[in-house]
């Protein structure tokens, strides 16, 4: 068969076409992490006294759960995800340098997430199954459009009351994990959340990082006198549920807890929203918490944030427009339990 020059230069052309928009892609890529980078060198120092506790938040003792650099770090994964194939879909981990046959080290680990397409599941440090051999969950199993809404608090600023006001008005339940200072402060509060129907869970007494505390007492201390004291406040007892403080656990502190009879909960989406001197914007606020959306997401924001209490009504009714439910803990517990 006869050949035309033009012919044999097609391929050279659809080379150069293919190196020609690799690269503004590339370069886009680039330019975005510089960006990332540019904001990782900004320090972020903020000191609250409440009582007798000081909430510095790049220390996360306010109970942060999600810090500035693993914000940046997940938007860093969704790039990387957008320069990959669909059969490449494996993301980097916040802060998790764990081999597949070592799932959870021994030394202590902050929980990070790596995030795929918009509206899929994130994954974890580890697997949902393997974190469930120590009862231990952040993400609900299936495909179920539910959401399993969460809230630290380490501290009360005058914003809880608007969101249960706006979860009321949903007819949403939450899970309130506190610590010891917030049953101590708001008594009301903490009232006002069980009478409305939902749950209050444990965050240890002083919010300490647990994994550090290698002996089962002290570690069953911390628990118990925020149960000791919700008793003192509420006449109830205390549901068997824990968030380790900061998102600092390590496998034998998480097998403490599952000794104990407590089931922990981590969480599948975030944001800084605790920073309450630099408040996200509403804008902001939206568009990570519906972008990042998922089916079956334990949802962790901070009573903390004026942000959250001046948008939850719009976001949760944003979030049943896309089709979502809410749900509460338990659920989770059950579905995992299932065969």
């Amino acid at each position: 068969m006869k050949t035309y020059p033009f012919q044999k230069l097609f391929p050279v052309f659809l080379l150069l076409a293919m190196a020609f928009f690799a690269g503004r892609g590339f370069a886009e890529f680039v330019e975005n992490l510089r960006g990332i980078q540019e904001q990782h060198k900004e320090t972020i120092m903020v000191s609250k006294t409440q009582g007798a506790v000081t909430y510095q938040a790049q220390e996360l003792q306010d109970g942060t759960g999600i810090t500035q650099q693993q914000e940046n770090q997940e938007n860093l994964a969704l790039l990387q995800s957008q320069q990959t194939s669909a059969s490449a879909q494996l993301q980097v981990l916040t802060n998790w340098p764990f081999t597949l046959d070592s799932p959870l080290l021994p030394g202590t680990e902050n929980w990070g997430l790596g995030f795929g397409t918009a509206g899929s599941k994130p994954a974890g440090n580890a697997t949902p199954e393997e974190m469930k051999t120590y009862n231990a969950y952040y993400v609900a199993p299936g495909e179920e459009r539910k959401i399993y809404l969460t809230f630290d608090c380490g501290y009360e600023n005058g914003n809880t009351e608007a969101i249960l006001d706006a979860l009321k008005k949903h007819h949403a339940t939450a899970t309130f994990f506190v610590v010891g200072h917030f049953l101590e402060s708001a008594p009301e509060l903490v009232k006002r959340m069980v009478a409305e129907g939902h749950t209050v869970g444990d965050h240890t007494y002083h919010h300490p990082d647990m994994s550090k505390i290698s002996d089962l007492a002290t570690f069953q201390k911390e628990m118990d006198d925020v149960r000791t004291k919700f008793f003192e406040v509420t006449g109830q007892e205390m549901p068997m549920y824990y968030r380790p403080p900061q998102g600092k656990y390590n496998k034998e502190n998480l097998q403490m807890a599952k000794d104990l009879g407590y089931a922990t909960f981590f969480w599948s989406l975030a944001y800084v929203d605790w920073n309450v001197n630099d408040q996200p914007t509403h804008e902001e606020a939206f568009s990570k918490l519906t972008s990042r959306i998922h089916p079956g997401a334990i949802v962790l924001l901070h009573n903390t944030s004026k942000t959250n209490a001046e948008i939850l009504d719009e976001l949760l009714t944003k979030w049943e427009e896309m089709g979502y439910a809410f749900g509460n803990l338990e659920e989770i517990t059950t579905l995992s339990t299932s065969p």
